[in-house]
């Protein structure tokens, strides 16, 4: 355990070069005087929201908002005020991994059988599907929505594509994506839960979700523990991901020699197909148990290629080694996984909770450790998705929440309510609900 406090404690924040390019391109003064101006006559949008305490500062200030970026001038004449009541201000949260399609969220308790590997909770998933009454993209909006009341800014969400199911887990989160356009930035992910070529007909559903343009991302799943076919899975999903220009983001739960082979064949074609910067591997639970000179090779090569990483912190032993991770300029984001579907009945997509576990399993005790877990679901997701950093510089988005408390570690372990969540300098939620 004390080893996971230290793997968090007295890191520096390494900025992906995709998320550092969004942010230069919006930064600075001559940025925000052009929003200022509206450009081509335009009226620009503006607001100001008074008496915060940006991080926590002891002292209180006021942020400007023009065309949903921080502003760093005075108040445009007509600018709308917020009253912030002193409250903290803080970056709001990145779910770099998320499975909206699945759950049940909003709806009946469902109670759950009792499982003993992948393949018993997939044909749970089915049945599960099955036997909803409501569309996918009412109970994925219904989670969203929730995310967003919570403080969440962003998400990489993952639909189940198979036989079984066709494209709707893909197209119901994308049509709740499309309702939420105004609140939330959603990355959709063609996840073959059912295993890309166990299951026939699977492989064809990802190429054409890639080719019509419904999703972000083509996913995998385990090329050797559940697909057992290595080589021709990921030759398959690298495939897809190079002709339609997509990005790939593969669960990995395989431990030991199989989860690093799988891994090496990531970084292979990586490498070979010129992916660098568009590929994420989640879970990765082969990577904790190993010893820091090997975790040390693998991550020289993971920062070589700008290969992401998730975590969702399921325990001090599956976690990743953040902080070492970084050392080599690995981006590593946080997720809430599942959220009450047939896996678990567990879940809330409440990302400030998720950054509390990662600090509960990792046994951290220090402020700038509580801090750090907070970074990891904020700018740490950011870095995996391409975002800039809502890290209140001139330039940055306006995305922020508003809480009542003393200071950023307090917060991080008492969870506060968010009194005001703010998406691109308008509120989108006050008092913990969605405001439609």
């Amino acid at each position: 355990m004390l080893a996971g406090a230290a793997a968090l404690a007295g890191t520096t924040a390494t900025t992906a070069a995709t998320a550092g390019a969004a942010h230069a391109a919006g930064a600075g003064t001559g940025h925000a005087e052009a929003a200022a101006s509206g450009g081509a006559g335009r009226r620009a949008r503006t607001a100001v929201f008074r008496n915060v305490r940006v991080l926590g500062a002891a002292r209180a200030t006021d942020l400007v908002v023009v065309d949903g970026r921080i502003f760093d001038g005075p108040a445009p004449r007509g600018a709308k005020v917020v009253d912030g009541g002193g409250r903290i201000a803080l970056p709001s949260l990145v779910d770099a991994h998320i499975h909206p399609d699945k759950t049940t969220w909003g709806g009946s308790w469902v109670s759950r059988r009792p499982a003993s590997g992948i393949a018993d909770y997939v044909a749970q998933d089915v049945e599960l599907f099955r036997g909803q009454r409501r569309p996918v993209a009412e109970r994925a909006y219904g989670l969203m929505s929730h995310a967003v009341a919570r403080g969440t800014r962003a998400m990489r969400a993952h639909a189940d594509v198979a036989p079984a199911y066709g494209l709707a887990g893909a197209e119901g989160v994308a049509e709740a994506r499309e309702q939420l356009r105004h609140a939330l930035d959603v990355q959709i992910v063609a996840f073959p839960q059912h295993g890309v070529i166990r299951t026939p007909g699977t492989a064809a559903l990802l190429e054409k979700a890639a080719r019509t343009g419904l999703i972000d991302m083509i996913g995998g799943i385990d090329p050797i523990g559940f697909d057992q076919a290595l080589d021709e899975q990921l030759d398959t999903v690298f495939g897809i991901a190079d002709r339609h220009g997509v990005g790939v983001d593969i669960h990995l739960h395989d431990r030991g020699e199989k989860g690093l082979k799988a891994m090496r064949g990531i970084i292979d074609r990586t490498r070979a197909l010129s992916l660098a910067g568009k590929v994420t591997v989640s879970h990765v639970f082969c990577l904790p148990g190993l010893t820091d000179r090997e975790l040390g090779s693998v991550a020289a090569d993971l920062g070589e290629q700008d290969i992401a990483l998730t975590t969702v912190a399921p325990s001090d032993s599956l976690v990743l080694p953040i902080a070492r991770l970084r050392e080599h300029g690995v981006r590593v984001g946080l997720g809430s996984d599942g959220v009450r579907d047939s896996w678990s009945p567990f879940g809330n997509a409440d990302m400030m909770h998720r950054a509390h576990i990662l600090g509960w399993v990792t046994d951290v005790r220090l402020d700038d450790e509580l801090a750090e877990c907070h970074r990891v679901a904020t700018h740490g997701g950011a870095d995996v998705m391409g975002l800039a950093h809502a890290d209140f510089e001139p330039g940055a988005p306006a995305d922020f929440v508003l809480v009542r408390g003393e200071c950023l570690p307090q917060v991080v372990v008492d969870m506060p309510r968010r009194d005001m969540v703010v998406h691109g300098g308008v509120v989108v939620a006050r008092d913990g609900e969605f405001l439609d």
